[in-house]
């Protein structure tokens, strides 16, 4: 199996250790990290060609361009990251609602054009009330979602029309629809969620579905449920686990920093909350994170979740604590259930860009010897 490496961008340092004050972050949480501090301006243009180079240097096929209501607007950033790396590509997170799916269709198409193949479009609805409401959005989650399911209606036909269409649906009706800008290839669509109305939606739509970093049991069970979601549809997504790597070169090391990094996080959380306050609880995706750290601190064999516990699960916040080849091994297992995506990042950004080249590589050199066929259903077609 062909395993994609998927990084995290960023338009401003961030020190784990350093001094700063902290800002509104992609996950809500002190700038780009739970334990580090934000210095100089939001867009720092330098700062993101070098995060974006290492992860291509250390063998990242793409990083996500992620997004909040205070995030700088993301088009231009992937096209920042695209211009200035070779073959990267870019996962742009994008909010249906805000932008009118047959221009945000043209947006991505037009940056596939500049940029054939490079460009993925990361479906984020939306599970917190009060960021919606920044932007001026007062929908219920239910709504969102279905608004979603017409978003991409429409952004389907806007990249695959070949004569004007119609589309009249719940929240979206176009008239003579074309588009003169096409994909090189078809871009792909990734989805997240972890409520029933995510699963719904995103088995109709996705080409990956993305998972937050759960123990393996509780992955095993999500891709069950998006695979009976996708069948009625014919469809056959992929499947991607999103996880925070804390490797050094011995477990105990690992370790070491493991507890430092939880040490600043729980100092640091409190007053990110206050500068930027989202609330997750009532997102299904940070309920069951929650409820696993509840279970126990470590699950499976170095699955660590202090600091999803810490955070109130905000986001991808469940580590992999030990040496590079023990963690390496913990990402295969995962792929053993049928995972083809690993989306890993760790707490201080370009370091750890640079760090995971090693992880990359331990993991594609034994990736041929992971049979992926646990949980495929025979009624699907691999």
């Amino acid at each position: 199996m062909a395993i994609e490496f998927i990084g995290i961008a960023a338009t401003q340092e961030t020190s784990e250790s350093g001094s700063g004050t902290p800002v509104a972050g992609r996950d809500g949480i002190s700038a780009q990290t739970e334990s580090g501090h934000a210095r100089g301006p939001v867009v720092q243009p330098g700062y993101l060609r070098d995060l974006a180079r290492a992860h291509e240097t250390s063998g990242f096929d793409r990083v996500l361009v992620a997004h909040s209501s205070a995030s700088p607007d993301g088009f231009i950033v992937a096209d920042q990251i695209l211009t200035h790396t070779d073959r990267l590509g870019v996962l742009l997170a994008h909010r249906p609602g805000f932008v009118a799916p047959t221009l945000a269709a043209r947006k991505f198409a037009t940056l596939d054009a500049f940029h054939p193949g490079r460009i993925a479009l990361h479906v984020i609805t939306g599970g917190d009330d009060a960021d919606q409401a920044r932007d001026g959005d007062f929908t219920d989650k239910p709504t969102r979602y279905r608004r979603t399911d017409d978003f991409l209606d429409v952004v389907r036909k806007e990249w695959t029309a070949s004569r004007p269409f119609d589309h009249d649906g719940e929240f979206y009706r176009v008239r003579g629809g074309l588009s003169a800008v096409r994909s090189h290839t078809p871009i792909p669509v990734y989805f997240g969620g972890a409520s029933a109305d995510a699963v719904r939606v995103g088995g109709r739509h996705a080409d990956v579905y993305a998972f937050w970093g759960e123990p393996l049991d509780g992955i095993a069970q999500r891709i069950r449920e998006v695979r009976d979601a996708a069948r009625p549809h014919g469809r056959d997504p992929r499947f991607s686990v999103s996880l925070r790597p804390i490797p050094a070169a011995t477990e105990a090391e690992a370790w070491e920093r493991a507890r430092e990094i939880l040490r600043l996080t729980k100092e640091r959380a409190d007053e990110a909350r206050k500068a930027f306050p989202l609330d997750h609880s009532e997102q299904r995706g940070s309920q069951r994170l929650l409820e696993y750290a509840a279970r126990g601190e470590v699950h499976d064999k170095r699955l660590w979740t202090a600091i999803a516990k810490t955070t109130g699960a905000a986001g991808n916040s469940t580590a992999l604590v030990g040496s590079y080849e023990q963690v390496a091994e913990s990402l295969l297992d995962y792929v053993g259930l049928g995972v083809s995506t690993l989306l890993i990042r760790g707490f201080s950004p370009l370091a750890d860009a640079r760090d995971y080249g090693t992880l990359i590589r331990l993991v594609r050199d034994q990736a041929e010897d992971v049979a992926p066929a646990a949980l495929q259903d025979p009624a699907v077609p691999a």
